[in-house]
């Protein structure tokens, strides 16, 4: 089986900075120390109200980071002349709503094909993997393919939030819709990604998943960095991936 990347989000080290203002910590300092640490890749998402990542903080980003930037962002006009100016490698489109404390849910694609086919076109032609940040649902997926996307990230929310409550029957039915839709994803030749809110103990059944080429995580990455470092705290999460890949 393949190596799985694995991709930190780092938006939170941006939410702790402006909860008081200045210039500590720093996005970019944390995601230097996530390369060090063996991040295949930094996310961060630039909200249309800049609660957390700024517009300086993607420009400083992109300067200074070695490993790629996936760059998650709403489907606006805005984001993409933002997006076609950087060029990062790959662009994550996730739905936004300006109340939301994180996404929730993942996009309709179904719904906005026709728009969001032309607004990922540019995005392509610029050389940005473009994903659809969606739920583990066949249309929504079948939906991402016709658009166009290289890349689906399967929406992990939903069981990660049923495993926290200890619903059992839940989280077992999210597990198994996340696995078929994966390998369905794979069969129309997208590549999976996986993310949204994995911690130690609800990430190894989807590190398990073959067709899951990479996870993208933050928060609990930046929470844990408290207590054990971030460094550490990256390390055993690329370790209880590797563990469940088999490496």
């Amino acid at each position: 089986m393949s190596k799985q990347r694995l991709g930190v989000n780092i938006d939170h080290v941006a939410t702790v900075r402006n909860a008081r203002g200045g210039a500590v910590p720093d996005p970019l300092r944390a995601a230097q120390l996530a390369e060090e640490a063996g991040a295949d890749g930094i996310t961060a998402h630039l909200r249309e109200d800049r609660r957390h990542i700024t517009d300086a903080d993607i420009d400083r980003l992109v300067a200074g980071l070695r490993v790629p930037l996936n760059f998650e962002m709403a489907a606006t006009d805005e984001m993409q002349a933002i997006a076609l100016r950087h060029k990062p490698h790959a662009v994550c489109i996730v739905p936004e709503k300006r109340e939301e404390r994180t996404t929730e849910g993942g996009l309709d694609v179904l719904r906005e094909e026709s728009r969001l086919a032309r607004f990922i076109e540019p995005l392509r032609d610029a050389g940005s993997r473009v994903s659809i940040f969606i739920g583990a649902q066949e249309a929504q997926i079948a939906a991402a393919a016709r658009i166009g996307a290289a890349v689906v990230e399967l929406h992990t929310g939903a069981y990660c939030d049923a495993h926290a409550e200890g619903r059992t029957d839940a989280c077992d039915a999210e597990l198994k819709a996340i696995t078929e839709m994966a390998a369905y994803a794979h069969s129309l030749g997208l590549e999976v990604h996986a993310g949204h809110g994995l911690s130690y103990e609800t990430v190894p059944p989807i590190a398990a998943l073959p067709e899951v080429l990479e996870l993208n995580i933050g928060h609990f990455l930046i929470g844990e960095s408290i207590f054990r470092g971030l460094g550490p705290a990256i390390a055993e999460m690329r370790r209880l991936m590797d563990a469940a890949r088999g490496a």
